[in-house]
């Protein structure tokens, strides 16, 4: 493409195409995900039905809790100033409901907040701390958990004297431990992210990190979890009061079903009532928390068929076009990527892309991150995201239309014909099997090998991979060894099959340099030994003219210069490739040109030709 073509104008920013901005007025609040669900409007309507009557209990209750008329005993439903009738000691039944109401909501109340309150406070402490810290909370919750709820809080009645609200107090107490395991258990798995660490760093004090960056992550569960121990509180008041533990002039559900119980042959509805409200009200509070743990966690996402591979709206003569090109491994004609942004519209990452890989050759993709390197080869392997739709082209390998296909014929390239080298090693491996499990696992599913081939083979690459003691690394768990060895074991994990394609994805980021030189020529012996094409996607130039044949620059989702190493080297048409090419250090160099500023669109100012060094293939590898 030149330099001045006029697309080259109108081509939007890295920031239009591949992160798009986002504003507060983008983003969907908790408030309306949850309110798009249908169960939990639902029973939040009815809930606030029940409660605001409750709260309205002065306005509309016609007589008062206790208040009883030895000549409306048992009075049946529909008895005039007595609606739902009268129980045995001549009450209003409705107006002691409308009061149970409230006893029901200051239970909960209570209990879910001292729950909350000891509960996620030990949990940030216990998981953020040291062990002998976590040591300490584990035992104090252990023993709170040994506890026998209920006998324990009637034996202590004398000391709360009755009272519902102390009761609910020391039950909150109770529930802390299930609060604090789920908050402890979070913590444990976010106080080692590099966000953390980086806060860390910045200065930032303990409390600051816990109630910005750690206690966000763990609100979800603990709003869900706050939902079910509120039904919890409830339903244990009320069954203290059915068993006529507490003060008799507390009207509760549980008193009221107990009296109706005690006159369920004489006023059968007496019963009824009580227990309908308890019921629809506990229904409603464990359905609550169902929906929002699915809205907050996630829990029930899209249908999305496993089998039925990326979604694809490709031409079919593109696909044809691209199954002509002679003695190509890999042949890419017109691919174009789109996700849905916020207002459903779609945002295409990658435009237009058309790369040729023959058979033995080594294509370098170059960009900066954002490109569109990593999208494009996670599309000739079939794993993109759910979400992401290809509107147009065509992925042919070795005469094969990968577009289209699904999951079943897709995995039975993966890991034999085309392997792939992840960027993030310690992310690859599942810390739960050995090393050495993982990589036979693999290599025996992609090949004929019995198992005792497949680890003499393994054992093999361990070492030409530079790893000291390979038998140790194969025995080893991923924890066990590090970020770079880990990286190591993935390259022999990917080339034990020998396949006919290898996607490299930043393959050395994690090794140091004279290992990384070790890796490269490993890389171009095997290349060269099985006749293995490869698809380095990197934005390292030294790592291009050491290893690859031909280069593909990237930008914005477009290739804006493609040709082989010397031409790109030694005469690149396109300012970008000249920029990046100048930004390359050399120690008998010295820049001279002045430094890029922030455009309009956020990319950096062209640099001029003049001012960019020639680098000569040798000299770069050098």
């Amino acid at each position: 493409m030149s330099p001045d073509s006029p697309r080259t104008s109108t081509r939007p920013s890295t920031q239009e195409i591949v992160l798009p901005r986002t504003n507060a007025s983008a983003r969907t609040p908790m408030w309306r995900k949850i309110l798009r669900d249908k169960q939990a409007v639902i029973t939040l309507a009815i809930l606030a039905v029940i409660f605001v009557l409750g709260a309205l209990t002065p306005l509309i209750a016609p007589h008062g809790p206790n208040e009883a008329d030895l000549g409306m005993v048992n009075a049946p439903v529909g008895t005039p100033g007595y609606p739902l009738g009268a129980d045995e000691s001549g009450r209003d039944i409705f107006s002691r409901l409308l009061h149970s109401i409230n006893t029901a909501a200051v239970s909960a109340l209570i209990g879910t907040s001292v729950a909350l309150l000891v509960g996620v406070t030990a949990g940030l402490v216990g998981g953020y701390f040291s062990r002998l810290v976590q040591s300490t909370t584990e035992w104090v919750f252990s023993l709170i958990m040994t506890l026998p709820g209920v006998l324990l809080l009637i034996i202590l009645m004398p000391l709360t004297g009755g009272d519902y609200r102390a009761t609910m107090l020391i039950f909150g107490v109770l529930l802390a431990p299930g609060i604090y395991r789920i908050v402890r258990n979070l913590v444990l798995g976010v106080k080692n992210e590099l966000y953390v660490d980086a806060a860390r760093v910045s200065g930032l004090g303990t409390f600051r990190i816990l109630g910005r960056h750690v206690l966000s992550v763990v609100r979800g569960p603990i709003i869900i979890a706050a939902a079910f121990m509120a039904g919890s509180a409830i339903n244990l008041q009320s069954g203290l009061a059915f068993l006529g533990v507490g003060s008799k002039e507390i009207p509760s559900f549980g008193a009221m079903i107990s009296s109706g119980f005690r006159n369920l042959y004489i006023a059968p509805t007496q019963f009824l009532w009580p227990s309908l409200l308890l019921g629809v009200i506990t229904a409603c509070l464990v359905l609550l928390g169902n929906s929002l743990r699915d809205t907050l966690e996630g829990s029930t996402p899209a249908a999305h068929k496993l089998s039925a591979g990326q979604k694809v709206a490709a031409d079919a003569a593109v696909a044809e076009a691209a199954a002509e090109d002679s003695g190509a491994i890999l042949s890419i004609r017109g691919l174009t990527i789109a996700y849905p942004g916020v207002d459903g519209t779609l945002k295409e990452v990658v435009r237009g892309i058309d790369l040729t890989l023959a058979a033995g050759d080594v294509l370098g993709l170059v960009g900066e991150s954002g490109s569109g390197k990593s999208q494009t080869a996670f599309s000739t392997l079939g794993v993109l995201p759910p979400e992401a739709i290809i509107t147009a082209g065509s992925i042919c390998f070795d005469g094969t239309e990968l577009l289209g296909l699904n999951d079943r014929r897709m995995s039975a390239l993966r890991g034999s014909a085309i392997s792939y080298i992840p960027q993030e090693p310690m992310s690859n491996l599942d810390p739960s099997y050995r090393v050495g499990s993982q990589l036979l696992e693999g290599l025996c599913a992609a090949t004929s090998l019995s198992r005792a081939q497949a680890r003499e083979r393994v054992l093999g690459l361990l070492d030409r991979c530079g790893i000291p003691d390979p038998q140790r690394t194969f025995d080893a768990y991923p924890h066990e060894i590090s970020g770079g060895m880990a990286q190591r074991v993935l390259i022999a994990g990917a080339v034990a099959s020998r396949p006919r394609l290898l996607i490299a994805d930043e393959p050395t980021t994690a090794l140091d340099v004279t290992v990384q030189a070790e890796i490269l020529d490993l890389l171009r012996d095997l290349q060269q030994e099985l006749g293995m094409a490869i698809l380095l996607v990197t934005h390292d130039f030294g790592v291009v003219a050491d290893v690859c044949d031909h280069i593909a620059v990237m930008r914005t989702g477009e290739i804006v210069e493609k040709g082989t190493v010397e031409q790109i080297f030694r005469d690149p048409q396109h300012s970008y490739t000249r920029m990046l090419l100048g930004a390359i250090l050399d120690e008998e160099t010295v820049r001279s040109d002045p430094p890029t500023h922030e455009n309009s669109t956020g990319a950096g100012a062209e640099v001029p030709a003049e001012s960019v060094m020639t680098i000569t293939h040798k000299e770069a590898t050098s």
